[in-house]
């Protein structure tokens, strides 16, 4: 081997802790990145179906009248008989 080469590899030897380390955060970087935009796609197509299914129901309010005025006639009538 020449000096050239042997002096390379024993600079690559020295920092080969430093280049892992960064081999390892980019890799955990990317592997983020990637769960990140999974996440995204997941949570877009379920709300692009939860829009869909929804879109073509329609919510009807049943409105209900109940006519309490023989009830309150005959609370009156109680009242009345208790106050005299």
């Amino acid at each position: 081997m020449s000096q050239k080469k042997v002096d390379a590899y024993k600079q690559e030897k020295a920092n080969r802790q430093k280049i892992m380390k960064r081999e390892k955060r980019v890799l955990r970087l990317e592997k983020i990145l990637a769960l990140v935009v999974c996440v995204a796609a997941v949570a877009w197509i379920g709300y692009s179906v939860h829009d869909k299914v929804t879109e073509d129901q329609t919510t009807e309010q049943i409105v209900t009248e109940m006519n309490t005025s023989a009830l309150d006639d005959y609370l009156t009538a109680l009242n009345t008989e208790d106050a005299e």
